[in-house]
Order: C-alpha cells, then structure tokens, then sequence
C-alpha cells in the first residue's frame, strides 16, 4: 500500500512539473513576444520628425542670432523652415561654425547643412547639394579709409581675412604672397580688420553690404567689383539621395508658390533674380 501511495505521490509531481513547464514556456513566449512588440512600437515611436540642420549663424542676413529674441534668424533659416513645411517636417537648427558642417554631415550629427555655402567641385567630392537656391559672388570690405585696396589686382602682398573652409579662404589661397588669416567666424575676420590685423576681407557680397550698412557702419566699406557669382546650396550626406530629393521638391514649391521671393524680399530688399528661380 505504502509503495502504491509513493508511486501515485511520485506520477502526481511529474504530471505538476510538467504542467509548470509548460505554464513556464508559455509565459516566455508571452514575454519574448511582447518585447518584440515594444520594440516594434519604438522603432515607429523613433521616426524622425525632424530635420537636423546645421548652421553658421554669424553670417548676417543668411544666418545669425537675434540679440532681442535669442533665436536663430535669417534668409537660410527661413528658407529650410519654409521647405521644411512644405515636406511635412519640423527643422531643428543649430548652430556650428562653418568648418564644422561638413564633418558633422559625414559623421551623421546633422542631416542638413545651409549656411551660405557656394556649390564647388571640392566639397561636391563629400556631400550632395540641392539645386542653388541663391547665387552670390565674392567681394572685398577694407576699412574706411583704405585708399589702397580698390580690386582683386591689389591684394598681391597683402594681410587678407577669411573664414575657415570658405570659398574666400580657396580665393585668398590663389593670390601671390599673401599673407592670409583664417577664422572660424566671420565676424572675427571683420573685427581684426577694424583692429588693423589684416588689410581686407573676402567674403560673400551679401554678407559684406550687411556688415557695412550694420555694425560696420562708419567703420569699413565694400570696394571693388564682386570675384565670380557662383550658386549656393543646401549639403546632406553624400549618397542621401531620399532627404536629397525632398529638399529639392521642396525648394520647388517655395519658389512655385511665392514663398521664395516673399523671403528674398524680406532680406534682400528687392525681387530674386529670374536665374535663381529656375
């Protein structure tokens, strides 16, 4: 009787361990499913709502800060806002010196990067760039009263000012026995020229005019006629070819639509010129 009881003890706690095991593989499976279910979920919780864009703001009226606001403002900055809208997306700005666009582009930091940045075969070999949005030349700002300085002819020998990574920096670079200073903003190039650091600027024009009708009023002047015009563009990532077209139709539609030229106007005091609105 007593082994009776003891195999029937012994066949009952099989049959329960079984039924836990059983239980227990279930709730695994629960598990594991759920946690694939939660990561499903955040991968689509995860999707960018946002273009990352990368700016210089110190170069007045594309991009700078506002002293009253504190906010970042400017032709750029309305610009990417506007095609931002127009694709559905928010932009989120920041702010890095120019040298750094390109890099934090290639290290995937920033999506985006527009700040003034002429379209050349150099950077062209890093990152793809829209169609222009903007097409500006070059040119020359000396203090008042510099009687030297009145063209590119005249700077063989001279101290010039440049922002690092900058097409005027490429410019100055080609001139004989220059003695060039480079900058990681421009401002800073502006400020040694009233300081009496270096000879003259190279810069993009709009950029110039701003300064001398602004903090370098009475200070400095442009002279000169503008170096070569050249398109200005929007960078991503090289081979980003989806954010690439998104940008385009974008630009497109501002420019279709009048929102374009109602933010040229606002910065620019005057109509874009038909090239730019192709």
């Amino acid at each position: 009787l007593r082994r009776t009881l003891f195999l029937d003890r012994t066949e009952r706690s099989k049959d329960n361990n079984m039924k836990f095991k059983k239980i227990a593989a279930l709730l695994g499976a629960f598990t594991i499913a759920s946690s694939l279910l939660i990561a499903g979920c955040g991968q689509e919780g995860n999707s960018q709502k946002a273009w990352r864009v990368g700016t210089d703001a110190t170069y007045a009226p594309f991009g700078f800060k506002d002293k009253d606001s504190g906010k970042l403002a400017g032709f750029d900055i309305d610009i990417i806002n506007a095609i931002a809208n127009e694709e559905g997306i928010e932009a989120d700005i920041q702010n890095l010196n120019f040298d750094a666009l390109l890099p934090a582009l290639q290290s995937n930091t920033i999506d985006i990067a527009i700040s003034d940045m002429t379209i050349s075969e150099e950077r062209a070999k890093s990152v793809d760039f829209s169609k222009p949005y903007y097409i500006a030349g070059n040119g020359l700002v000396v203090n008042i009263d510099n009687t030297n300085i009145n063209s590119f002819k005249d700077l063989e020998g001279k101290r010039i000012g440049v922002s690092i990574g900058s097409t005027g920096a490429e410019i100055a670079s080609k001139i004989p026995n220059a003695d060039v200073h480079q900058f990681n903003i421009i401002v800073d190039a502006f400020l040694e020229l009233q300081n009496k650091g270096v000879d003259v600027v190279i810069n993009d024009t709009p950029v110039n005019e701003y300064y001398v009708n602004g903090k370098g009023k009475g200070i400095a002047k442009v002279t000169g006629e503008d170096y070569d015009a050249a398109p200005l563009g929007i960078a991503v990532k090289k081979g980003n070819t989806e954010l690439l077209n998104k940008i385009n139709d974008g630009l497109a539609k501002i420019k279709a639509n009048g929102k374009y030229a109602e933010i040229y106007k606002k910065w620019f005091g005057k109509e874009p010129p038909a090239e730019v609105l192709k």
